[in-house]
Formats: structure tokens, C-alpha cells, sequence
């Protein structure tokens, strides 16, 4: 699967840390501290399914503790490994301090294939799994907060959290022990869609900067600009669907593990995901042109926004000169190698980042975090009184002017913001402050070339600032 031309995904994130860190004078070690992994559980453990035992093979990986506790998704990948556990750990550093969400990075895997066992198999070996966690303190609302990643879900931390709470009954806060749950059991609205929305913002955010989108070769908003995504899952489906259905762009092509489809008059993103849910890829799609065969050229067909939301080291050395896009929106964990990042910064291509743009996801279930050890849900002290508060200023405003405000008016002053609102208008606020950290490094900083080294320069400066108020 790793091209040996290339360094590793964990060899590429170190290599992007290392040229940000290049650039500022830190204390002698400090940078190899930030950089280092703390520790990396190891777990095997048998499972009793069809009539005998399967052992299986999980990683929990702490990256940084300068903050506690430390957050990260753990994935459910026939292809898991402890380095790839590590670099996604160590993103997940970088990418709390980006936002200034007060966690480490941590990240967890279990090697598993999960079409390969039913619901109930899934279930009893989750469950295993976080029993084996759990025990050690890798599953703790105070110390290990896991979260979903590719092939878990709300249903996985159900499980887990259902079995932390069963092991540990007395623990007040234990909801809090992962978060990306059911709303029914702790969960926040808008935790689902969270990294996709988190896309939306980011790119939202650049378009609103005409000099930034000036410097990729484009001009104008982001209404009407062609987007090529990859990979149809839930953060590839909600930042397309986002962007289609309230931004104007058109997604002229999808790439999945079956093929491509391409249409330049931009495609039906919810009909392509029914019909992948139903068929089990985007081949075949309404309204579209197939390409079964080396679908993953379509990376390189012209667009405005390429849009990986796959799987890491998607664009390396080997295709990056023949990338058209002029804005790469990294969606996906390391979608871009260093090797090919650095031909694409050539070529004045405009990089946004993964460690800023899926940072959605981390925010919102900070939220829910909060949520879950408050014990209270997001607007239920003050909806009311906001309503109380709109409808005098509906009146004020009529007796005023002695005329009536239309009833649209009337209910966007008297509408208390909900927790879905509340939401929203957080990982809005995050997302727009973060990307202006950013472009303010990159802008005043002559060292720093480009805007990930700016987001590593960000991450880095706020960690070293947290370890040197410590006493090492």
C-alpha cells in the first residue's frame, strides 16, 4: 500500500513539523519533545464468535499530554498499523492546538474489517476492545476521550460507551468517555456532519479573502467554482452537500474505490449517495459518466477545488505535476504527501491544510464533551429567555415605526437559538478565528511559505508555550 518512493504517512507529518519548526527559535530539545510520541498500547485479545476464538489487534496512541485529556477517533481498517496510529495521533496534537480546543492527540485502531462480522460480532468485539482500553485508562472522560473515525460510528460509541459505564458504574462524568454518540445517549446534534460543516467554513472562510483566492489563480466567490471530491464517505458527502446545496459550487466529479463519475454540469450529491448506499459504489449513478478503470486520474482533471476526503497519501510525487486544481481542501488526514506538497507549492498551488480544515469534528465533540460533564444540554437555560427578549424588540420595533415587521422578520428576531444553532455558530467562530491565525503567520512571517507551515507554526508556538509554563 506505501509507495516506497515516498516517506511514510508518520515520515510526512514529521517532515511538515520539522519545516515549521525550522523556522522559530525554540529551546534546544523542545521541538523533538513536541514532536515525540509518549506512549503506544499494544492490545491483542480473543473474541469467542462461530463457535471458537479470533484474536484481534488494537492501538491506542498518546501523542502529546501537555493538555489532558487527550482526544482522538479510533478506526475500524483491515490496513490499521502502529505507525499510521502515531502520525494520526500526532495531527491530532497539532490540530487541537490549531483550534484551541484544550486537548492532546491520541488516536486508536483495531484491525479489523468490519463487513467481514455481523452486527452482533461487531458488537461483542467492540465491546472486548473497549474492556482491554478501558482497564488501562485509554478510555477516561478525564485522561482518553476516543471518537469515531473511518468505520465506526454513533453505533461503536454506543457500544463503548454503554460497556465504560458497565465497568465503571459510579463514574459521574462517564458519558463523557467518548463522544460522537447518539443524541439519545449524550450525544450533541450536529456532531455527525461536524468534519464535513467543519470543510464548508474552512473554504468559506478563504473566499472571503480576495487576495488569498487571488494568489491560487481564481477570482470571484465561492458560488459557481468546480469541485472535484474524493471518496463519498461521511465527511466527503456532507462538505459536497453542504457546499452544493448552500454555497453554489458544482462537484463536477466524484472518485470512490469503484470508479469515478464525472458530470461537468455538476452532480446530484444526494442521488450519488443513495445510489452508493444502495449499490455499494458511485458507478451507475443518475446523470453522470462512469470511468471504472483508473478512476484516480480524475484527480488530476481540471477544477477550481480538489477536495480529497479519502485516504492519506492520495496525491504524491507521481501525479502532483499533473494536478490541475488550483486550491487542494485537505478533507482527508494527510491526503498530500511532503514530497508532492512541495512540487504543488511550486506550482502556486493553494494548500488548505488538514490539520486546520477537517478540524471540525474534534471541535464539535468538544462541545459534546462539555455537554456530557455539565450535564445539561446546549440552550436549555437561556432559549426561552432570548425569545422573551426578541418578541419585546418585535413589539419596540412595531410601536415604533407603527407598522407591522413581515412575519419572516418576526421569526428570526423571536427564534431562540437551539443546541444545533448554538453548534453551528461555534464551529463557525472556530473555524473563521483559525484560518486568520493562519494567514496572519503566513502573511507577516517571511519564513513561512505557505499556509500549512503557517498552521504548524501556529500548533507549535501555542504547545511550546504550554510546556515551557510547565515544569519539565
Amino acid at each position: 500500500m506505501h509507495n516506497s518512493k515516498e516517506p511514510s504517512f508518520r515520515e510526512n507529518v514529521d517532515l511538515m513539523f520539522d519545516r515549521a519548526a525550522a523556522t522559530l527559535n525554540l529551546p534546544l530539545g523542545l521541538a523533538e519533545q513536541i514532536r515525540t510520541c509518549n506512549a503506544v498500547y499494544q492490545v491483542k485479545f480473543g473474541v469467542e464468535i462461530r463457535g471458537g476464538y479470533q484474536v484481534f489487534t488494537g492501538w491506542r496512541a498518546v501523542h502529546s499530554e501537555h493538555r489532558l485529556p487527550v482526544k482522538g477517533g479510533i478506526r475500524y481498517a483491515n490496513f490499521a498499523n502502529q505507525e499510521e496510529v502515531e502520525a494520526l495521533a500526532a495531527l491530532m496534537t497539532y490540530k487541537c492546538s490549531i483550534v484551541d480546543v484544550p486537548y492532546g492527540g491520541s488516536k486508536g485502531a483495531l484491525c479489523i474489517r468490519p463487513k467481514d462480522f455481523s452486527e452482533d460480532e461487531l458488537e461483542h468485539i467492540t465491546r472486548r476492545f473497549t474492556e482491554e482500553l478501558a482497564k488501562r485508562s485509554f478510555i477516561n472522560p478525564g485522561l482518553n476521550v476516543p471518537a469515531p473515525d473511518m468505520g465506526t460510528g454513533e453505533r461503536e460509541m454506543a457500544w463503548m460507551v454503554d460497556e465504560y459505564k458497565q465497568l465503571f458504574p459510579n463514574d459521574i462524568n462517564g458519558l463523557g468517555c467518548v463522544t460522537g454518540k447518539p443524541v439519545n445517549m449524550g450525544g450533541i446534534h450536529g456532531r455527525t456532519e461536524a468534519t464535513g460543516r467543519g470543510v464548508q467554513f474552512g473554504l468559506r472562510e478563504f473566499f472571503r479573502h480576495p487576495e488569498d483566492v487571488k494568489r491560487a489563480g481564481l477570482d470571484g466567490e465561492l458560488e459557481g467554482k468546480r469541485v472535484i471530491v474524493q471518496g463519498l464517505g461521511n465527511v466527503g458527502f456532507h462538505a459536497a452537500k453542504f457546499l452544493t446545496d448552500e454555497d453554489g459550487v458544482k462537484v463536477t466529479a466524484i472518485l470512490e474505490r469503484d470508479g469515478a463519475i464525472i458530470n461537468d454540469d455538476g452532480l446530484d450529491i444526494e442521488a450519488v449517495f443513495q445510489h452508493k448506499r444502495e449499490t455499494g459504489g458511485v458507478q451507475g449513478a443518475p446523470s453522470a459518466v462512469s470511468f471504472e478503470e483508473n478512476g484516480a486520474a480524475l484527480l488530476e482533471k481540471d477544477c477550481d477545488v480538489l477536495l480529497p476526503a479519502a485516504m492519506e497519501s492520495q496525491i504524491t510525487r507521481e501525479n502532483a505535476e499533473r494536478i490541475q486544481a488550483r486550491v487542494i481542501a485537505e478533507a482527508a488526514n494527510g491526503p498530500v504527501t511532503y514530497s508532492a506538497d512541495q512540487i504543488l507549492r511550486q506550482k502556486g498551488v493553494v494548500i488548505i491544510p488538514d490539520a486546520y480544515l477537517n478540524a471540525g469534528g474534534v471541535t464539535v465533540s468538544y462541545f459534546e464533551w462539555i455537554k456530557n460533564l455539565s450535564h445539561i444540554r446546549f440552550g436549555r437555560m437561556e432559549r426561552r429567555y432570548e425569545e422573551a427578549k426578541g418578541r419585546a424588540l418585535v413589539e419596540a420595533l412595531e410601536e415604533g415605526t407603527g407598522k407591522p415587521l413581515s412575519d419572516g422578520i418576526k421569526q428570526r428576531l423571536v427564534q431562540g437559538a437551539d443546541e444545533l444553532d448554538l453548534v453551528r455558530s461555534g464551529l463557525d467562530d472556530t473555524m473563521r478565528d483559525s484560518y486568520n491565525q493562519i494567514r496572519n503567520i503566513f502573511l507577516e512571517r517571511d519564513s513561512v511559505e505557505d499556509l500549512r507551515t503557517a498552521s504548524f507554526v501556529l500548533a507549535i508556538e501555542k504547545i511550546a508555550a504550554c510546556y515551557q509554563s510547565m515544569e519539565l
